[in-house]
């Protein structure tokens, strides 16, 4: 139905605590799953833990305890962070639960009877870490081509779903489905994959080599997979051969996953339920992975960001909205404090707070500390007609998971009605008297902070509330999702700033005894690094009156709108500028260019007369830092 949505995480291992990896995926289907209830949708949300395979029985044994009590310490790190980070998931569920064992039993009992599955002898390499076989071609230097440990050779008889039949089953539904597989690279990718010959896939392992794990029920001497067991838990937990209805009415699902995962869950899982004859899920989206600078986080290079540390330390809301915002979704983002404190001050503090603060002040000196009664012609109200345009596009953006996109466009009205009052000057209106003019300004803003907060509620949900009480906003008035939902009369009530500006922490000084010689012409790193280079995305282009070569442009610097100068004109037209994502040097002095101000430089390349811009080679936001 069109007006259901199931989302789902991945189940985590619980070999670990939860990273910022755990927390954005979660975080993610949290946000999509209430933006969906925002517009007035029904959702399902699951998210649970992985609890078998030979991992967990190692880190059991290792630890001198039963599996299923390390299990359940291990379990309560991630309910306890879900909890912290104000995960709302409608169900949580664990693969050692019976009604997922009951289910899992029954599907392979169903598929064995069906002669899906076959037993023979396997020799093969296998990767404790990753609970895969591996053949000799896809070692890498003699280690598993996945996690770069060493492998083990197997030779023993085991069980396999004949996964090798539905090849090209598989080849046709994705190229028929375009919306399939996420991000369209990705998608790319395992076609690529599926053009090699697919091999039937290993279920079992040997209960003499590994016993914590879902039995076979056709032989007892084996237990399941942990893939063939975890993926079926998306079927398991909506009722799945126990409440038809339930099941019915939620699947299929759109899975939320890492990049790392994606063969499991667009080969394996889509192989899966064909043999079952079940739909497909709706969407299978892969985003990227958190990085460090230029490297994953690894708990052996002891750079993982952990995310209850950073919600400890600048709140839970703010955390949520910069993993919101920074990241494009399939795309690899970058985690730097710096990066976190400047997202924040540039949209947290310098826009919604301030718009927050400042209306309020001008409420409570101008009109009583009441919201004022706007005149009834609402004909020439912009910010209303922004927002009535801005709801169809986040949800567009919600449903194609541009996500980053939508949280850009709702800052882009809050940084609108702080341009909506520096242009309309509230204060010189009172000083005038023009009271009806003053109200109309004062509602239109004050209203848009309403409805601002009710779009960022699913990321903000703590910010969000405390906006709307600061409006004097009660349950009923809160959450209409249509313009002029906001009382007059209504009794404001000022607080707190909502989001203190930080400080950037300060770099380690650098103990140089002798200052180094550099060859003429040769720059150290330090002097590079004060060159600030951002992608910027050209909104507006115009000729400079009487200059042939100039060109004013007015660009999106992903938290900031800038005008630049540039003498481009002799080989760009404005025409052919608008919506080019080029690079620019955001920290130069600004300058006055034929009387006309510029705030940054393009980067371009010349030879001889040819002149061609630096642009990115794949669309990226604006703002991404160059690095």
């Amino acid at each position: 139905m069109e007006n259901r949505f199931y989302v789902t995480t991945p189940i985590y291992y619980v070999n670990d605590e939860p990273h910022i990896g755990h927390a954005y995926t979660t975080i993610l289907a949290d946000v999509l799953a209430q933006l969906h209830r925002v517009f007035g949708d029904e959702v399902f949300f699951l998210t649970g833990t992985d609890e078998h395979g030979q991992k967990l029985q190692n880190a059991a044994v290792k630890n001198k305890r039963e599996p299923l009590d390390y299990c359940d310490e291990m379990v309560m790190r991630f309910k306890k962070t879900w909890r912290k980070l104000h995960i709302k998931n409608d169900d949580f569920i664990r693969t050692t639960e019976e009604r997922h064992i009951k289910v899992v039993s029954e599907i392979l009992q169903r598929i064995y009877d069906r002669g899906e599955i076959y037993s023979a002898e396997y020799e093969g390499w296998y990767c404790v870490h990753e609970e895969r076989f591996w053949t000799e071609k896809d070692l890498v230097e003699g280690n598993c081509p996945d996690c770069n440990r060493p492998v083990t050779k197997i030779t023993e008889m085991n069980y396999f779903f004949k996964m090798s039949k539905y090849q090209n089953w598989l080849v046709d539904y994705i190229e028929k489905n375009p919306d399939f597989i996420q991000p369209a690279f990705r998608r790319n990718e395992v076609l690529g994959f599926l053009k090699k010959p697919l091999g039937d896939l290993c279920i079992s392992r040997p209960k003499a080599r590994l016993s914590w794990g879902i039995e076979l029920p056709f032989d007892r001497q084996y237990v399941c997979y942990v893939w063939f067991d975890a993926l079926i838990n998306y079927i398991s937990a909506i009722g799945y051969l126990s409440d038809d209805k339930k099941f019915e009415s939620w699947w299929p699902a759109v899975h939320l996953i890492g990049k790392d995962i994606l063969t499991t869950h667009a080969v394996y899982w889509p192989c899966m339920l064909k043999a079952m004859d079940l739909p497909q899920p709706k969407t299978i989206f892969a985003h990227g992975w958190w990085l460090v600078g230029e490297t994953k986080m690894s708990k052996s290079l002891g750079n993982v960001v952990k995310p209850l540390q950073l919600a400890d330390k600048y709140g839970v809301d703010a955390f949520r909205y910069f993993l919101m915002r920074e990241m494009t979704l399939g795309q690899d983002s970058t985690y730097s404090e710096e990066s976190f404190i400047s997202r924040y001050n540039s949209d947290l503090a310098n826009d919604l707070g301030n718009l927050l603060s400042r209306t309020l002040k001008m409420i409570q000196s101008y009109t009583d500390g009441k919201i004022p009664a706007p005149p009834g012609d609402n004909s020439d109200n912009e910010l209303a007609r922004r927002f009535e345009k801005l709801i169809p596009e986040t949800r567009e953006k919600v449903a194609t998971l541009k996500l980053n996109r939508a949280v850009e466009d709702i800052l882009e009205l809050v940084r609108a009605t702080n341009r909506y009052i520096e242009k309309n000057k509230p204060w010189a209106l009172a000083k005038k008297g023009e009271k009806e003019k003053l109200g109309r300004i004062l509602y239109n803003a004050a209203e848009t902070l309403r409805l601002v907060s009710l779009l960022l509620s699913p990321i903000m949900p703590e910010k969000c509330k405390v906006i709307q009480d600061q409006l004097g906003l009660q349950d009923d008035t809160a959450g209409n999702l249509a313009w002029g939902g906001l009382k007059p009369g209504t009794s404001i009530k000022p607080g707190e700033g909502l989001f203190p500006r930080l400080q950037q922490p300060k770099a380690e000084a650098i103990n140089m005894t002798e200052k180094e010689e550099l060859p003429e012409g040769v720059i150290g790193f330090e002097e590079f690094g004060k060159v600030k280079m951002r992608t910027a995305r050209v909104l507006e282009a115009e000729k400079v009156p009487k200059a042939d070569k100039l060109l004013k442009l007015q660009i999106d610097l992903g938290s900031e709108k800038r005008q630049i100068v540039a003498g481009i004109a002799e080989y760009y037209t404005p025409e052919d500028m608008i919506g080019k994502n080029l690079v620019v040097v955001s920290n130069l002095k600004p300058a006055k260019i034929r009387g006309v101000d510029s705030n940054g430089m393009l980067l371009a390349a010349t030879h001889g007369k040819k002149l061609v811009l630096v642009t990115t080679d794949h669309d990226i936001d604006p703002g991404a830092e160059i690095s």
